[in-house]
């Protein structure tokens, strides 16, 4: 028997996972865009990801529609939880999409639209940091089904640390984006922060993993009990290698190399991440199927999944392909 929930659930992690790795390199660039003092280096690093910014969102719709559709009780017990960084992350993203299209449209204005670009990347991916430390420290829930916790609970330490785990993320996304996408002067500026970028994400990563296990003695029992150390020890071992490739590497004459130690980064967090949640949609109130549509509603769903999925992977490899190589100084995609 086909375990639907479970096929939605793996489904939906992708889409999260393909979003924070497409859209993240993009917003990343708009966090570090206080960095470029000329001209040609903000043009150059616009140029560097307006061919693909606005499809990197569409995983962002794919995610938060999927859940809606295939996990409503979910849906249901935690948007009332996170209201507020939801909303300002849908802001930042708006503001940052009016001020990406209009910094070429009206040059009057320009460094105002350049702070909106910033202000709007730095809100939206804060933002998406906070509702990360809320879905893993927890939904409060009395009867496993409505939300029962006070308007500014998304608001702790925790989630203030995760928000500032994603910002120094994301810039690393970016930086080694600009590394692989560039030349000269800014290549060899985005070089240079991120050093400090990838220790910055390393003690973040560092302090979030083990944070997390003290919030519930399942998590810590899953990670540090025996034999399951033995088989989660690679885990951060391969962060740590990951790290040193990434700085030796730095300088070399493979571009693409720091991009994709980055994404290396996330995509271990992300290992992490399920490996501590799982089974759960809702952490420690509601497993996967628990909250899942029925399951004839699921297979309806899949069955468009499933076509419309390949058909956004493949145009998304077509643009990144018919886009590749280094932006120079004077083009533009305006």
């Amino acid at each position: 028997m086909i375990d639907l929930p479970f096929i939605w659930a793996a489904l939906l992690a992708f889409a999260i996972y393909a979003y924070v790795i497409l859209d993240g390199f993009d917003l990343g660039v708009g966090i570090l865009f206080p960095l470029f003092k000329t001209e040609e280096e903000r043009n150059l690093s616009m140029n560097a990801i307006a061919p693909v910014w606005d499809g990197n969102e569409t995983w962002l719709i794919l995610g938060g529609g999927g859940l809606f559709a295939a996990f409503p009780k979910a849906y249901a017990l935690v948007m009332p939880a996170i209201y507020t960084p939801i909303i300002v992350m849908l802001l930042g993203l708006i503001f940052r999409g009016v001020a990406f299209e209009f910094r070429y449209r009206d040059p009057d204005h320009r460094s105002l639209w350049d702070k909106g670009f910033f202000l709007g990347s730095l809100a939206a991916t804060f933002s998406q940091g906070i509702v990360l430390g809320c879905f893993i420290q927890g939904i409060n829930s009395a009867d496993g089904i409505h939300y029962t916790g006070g308007w500014f609970d998304w608001l702790t330490p925790f989630t203030l640390i995760t928000g500032a785990a994603l910002v120094c993320g994301y810039a690393l996304l970016g930086s080694t984006w600009l590394i692989y996408r560039t030349e000269g002067d800014l290549q060899s500026k985005m070089r240079k922060y991120t050093r400090p970028l990838g220790f910055g994400i390393l003690i973040f990563m560092a302090f979030v993993s083990l944070w997390t296990p003290l919030l519930f003695e399942e998590v810590y029992d899953r990670w540090f009990s025996l034999p399951n150390l033995y088989y989660l020890a690679p885990i951060p071992l391969m962060v740590l290698w990951i790290n040193g490739k990434l700085y030796k590497d730095l300088y070399s004459y493979r571009d693409h190399l720091p991009f994709l130690y980055t994404v290396g980064f996330f995509t271990l967090s992300f290992i992490g991440l399920g490996v501590s949640l799982y089974p759960y949609v809702v952490p420690r109130v509601m497993t996967i199927w628990e909250g899942a549509s029925p399951d004839k509603s699921l297979m309806f769903m899949l069955v468009g999944a499933l076509l419309m999925v390949p058909l956004i992977l493949a145009y998304t490899g077509y643009a990144y392909w018919v886009f590749r190589g280094k932006v120079k100084p004077g083009e533009s995609y305006h």
